[in-house]
């Protein structure tokens, strides 16, 4: 029997969805029957780098302006439909998984062809266009959000995340993070990242604080992404100020475990921000369907274990991390709040739905 999870494109969707397959190991399942599908982005080289199957098809996203590239869209998903069912009788698989973005809906239609059951994760507060569209085919769909937009009748168990984020410890991870990125326990860690593939604006905004920095003695652990890391690995900070740059973290409890505030995007990750109850401060990007990010980001504030700074008011992003190291009594309602609304264990939730199927 083998299961199915499609997930491609960011790490919002690549690492939950690995974390669901992991957590299907963990159950018992064999690592040969558990099969990917994916693109040739992110996910090529992570799921087969953990030793999973993977099956790469072509993708390519609807474009939101009128283009005749749209026009091709119908021949692309078909293909890729084709392809999927055809793993899907020739590996037996008994139920799929889509973790939302361009590979759910091939993949989708392919399991409702081959008549598998299909559910959906979905890792944002609004619901992405893909997984509004094949929800109709969903036995059961599960959110990272209590109450998901445009995803009615979905289970909040939240977006899953690995047992190394889901087991998480600070007490017992904090030296070693510390001595991982030569920082010091002395004096505040902020630490920042952008995604996957890092983020322009937050890059930059980073830099002005490292090099306009007039506080007392600040760390800060920047994950920039491979694409800036180049660009940025020699810049200066101010006397006050040690900046570590690190082009990418493949284990990122030890990010965490080192920062004592995150400035980030809020994208799928704030998952792991809520489950090692890490205060943030969060950067909402602009694209991708549903203005996702800034509803992410939103609940997360009401929520009180975050603060959103717009991306044109990255000016101001030395006032706000300012003032939130000097109010010690915040940070700790911050780190409290974030571990109320964190659901770590959606990995297990989910791999154990799936295996109830097949059961």
């Amino acid at each position: 029997m083998t299961f199915l999870i499609a997930a491609a494109g960011t790490g919002g969707h690549v690492f939950p969805g690995l974390a669901v397959g992991e957590a299907l190991i963990d159950f018992g399942v064999k690592r040969r029957d558990v099969l990917f599908v994916g693109g040739g982005r992110l996910e090529s080289s992570v799921y087969p780098a953990a030793g999973f199957p993977f099956l790469q098809v072509e993708l390519r996203g609807l474009r939101r302006s009128l283009s005749t590239q749209n026009l091709a869209l119908p021949r692309i998903v078909l293909k890729a439909r084709n392809l999927i069912a055809k793993a899907i009788a020739d590996r037996g698989v008994g139920v799929a998984l889509g973790m939302g973005g361009y590979v759910t809906v091939p993949a989708a239609l392919a399991a409702k062809r081959s008549e598998v059951p299909l559910m959906i994760s979905e890792q944002n507060a609004g619901a992405g266009l893909a997984n509004r569209i094949v929800q109709r085919w969903a036995i059961r769909r599960f959110a990272a959000f209590p109450d998901t937009h445009g995803l009615p009748g979905a289970e909040w168990v939240g977006n899953p995340v690995r047992s190394a984020i889901r087991d998480f410890d600070r007490g017992v991870l904090r030296s070693l993070a510390l001595d991982r990125y030569t920082l010091s326990g002395s004096s505040p860690v902020v630490g920042v990242f952008g995604g996957s593939l890092g983020a322009g604006a937050i890059n930059t905004g980073v830099a002005e604080l490292a090099a306009t920095w007039g506080g007392p003695l600040l760390q800060i652990l920047h994950l920039t992404g491979e694409r800036d890391y180049g660009g940025l690995a020699d810049l200066a900070g101010s006397n006050n100020v040690v900046w570590k740059r690190v082009a990418f973290e493949s284990e990122m409890e030890f990010f965490y475990a080192a920062s004592d505030v995150v400035v980030a995007r809020a994208g799928g990750a704030v998952a792991e921000l809520t489950a090692t109850a890490t205060p943030s401060i969060l950067i909402p990007g602009g694209f991708g369907s549903s203005g996702h990010q800034l509803a992410n980001a939103s609940f997360l504030e009401r929520s009180g274990a975050a603060i959103v700074l717009e991306e044109g008011s990255m000016t101001r992003l030395s006032h706000v991390v300012s003032d939130l190291l000097l109010d010690t009594e915040r940070l700790s309602s911050m780190k409290e709040a974030a571990g109320v609304i964190a659901r770590p264990k959606a990995s297990e939730v989910i791999a154990k739905a799936m295996l109830g199927v097949v059961s």
